[in-house]
């Protein structure tokens, strides 16, 4: 083996022991804080919050999108229980955008991984985009196009447990098979299991998200040990125009977990991608996928589908431009 290809290995094998090790605390750490905020707020707080139409319903339905649990399987049943519960539209909207990407665990990522101010940066950008979209679309009358069904609390299927059925549809994502926690049958009994029944979940989290997060720290440290910084700054630099809108769409019907985008962004960032086109990726990848159009579509007409993918599109591009601006 030459030597240039034994020092690309040890860097390659340096950065991943490094990534691995720094996120899989991060992540273990912060699932478990969120866990036991959760234990703090229940689906009645979360239904009351939401059905505010006026400002103060905006910011909570954001800042709960941020610590409320929502894989792709929970998408319909949450979603159609706070339509169910007649929540304000706009702030449901605001709830729908913000919930993926205002993630702590997201967060955290970008804060160990880019800094506080890219974090800063991004959270910033995520929120306020979240609330003036939802806002607007309320404005524009796009209530219209959400299904009559939606608003039935008729006997359906989870998308989590296809076959069993229920009179209403849950607005906890606990309550199917996402989250699979078992509620404690005595009070005593919770009060002594509660903490360890949060390590449980957070620990089964950690391992359904393993596989992706090691993924992403494979493919970042290959790219920062082996890919030329020339390839990168050729195709995705500073000075590249193009490289912001392509990397947001490429985000959206990619859809990297962001566990695995942001590991696999620091090898990018290494090697001399721009960090503009980074945050473009992060948001499309994460912001929306193909299996959540495809659920939405029970929930949605065409139009509010189409107006959900343009908002993530359009905050992708926006956070990448206004960070180059910037910074």
């Amino acid at each position: 083996m030459s030597p240039e290809m034994q020092v690309m290995l040890r860097e390659a094998a340096d950065m991943f022991v490094f990534l691995a090790l720094e996120l899989t605390v991060l992540f273990l750490v912060v699932s478990y804080l969120v866990g036991v905020l959760q234990e703090y707020i229940t689906p009645e707080k979360v239904r009351e919050n939401l059905s505010a139409r006026k400002g103060k319903g905006y910011m909570i339905a954001a800042l709960l999108g941020a610590i409320t649990p929502f894989c792709s399987c929970s998408t319909i049943p949450f979603l159609k229980g706070l339509l169910q519960a007649r929540a304000g539209f706009g702030p449901v909207t605001v709830f729908l955008f913000s919930s993926p990407l205002l993630n702590p665990i997201v967060i955290g990522l970008l804060i160990v991984t880019f800094g506080l101010d890219v974090a800063l940066f991004y959270f910033a950008v995520a929120l306020i985009t979240s609330v003036v979209s939802g806002y607007l679309l309320e404005r524009l009358g796009f209530e219209r196009y959400v299904r009559d069904e939606a608003y039935q609390a008729a006997v359906s299927q989870s998308a989590c447990n296809a076959g069993q059925t229920s009179k209403e549809t849950p607005l906890n994502p606990e309550s199917s098979q996402c989250g699979d926690r078992k509620n404690p049958t005595t009070g005593t009994k919770q009060a002594e299991n509660r903490w360890l029944r949060i390590w449980r979940t957070t620990w089964k989290d950690f391992l359904t998200t393993l596989p992706y997060l090691l993924l992403g720290i494979t493919v970042g440290s290959f790219i920062y040990g082996f890919v030329p910084t020339e390839l990168i700054v050729d195709y995705a630099g500073e000075n590249k125009w193009y490289a912001i809108p392509l990397a947001a769409v490429i985000g959206i019907p990619l859809y990297i977990r962001a566990s695995a985008v942001i590991p696999l962004s620091a090898g990018l960032v290494q090697k001399g991608m721009a960090l503009g086109s980074v945050m473009a990726l992060i948001i499309g990848s994460a912001g929306a996928s193909l299996t959540e159009v495809i659920l939405l579509k029970s929930i949605f007409r065409t139009q509010m589908i189409l107006a959900f993918l343009g908002v993530v599109l359009g905050m992708a591009m926006t956070a990448g431009y206004l960070y180059t601006l910037i910074f």
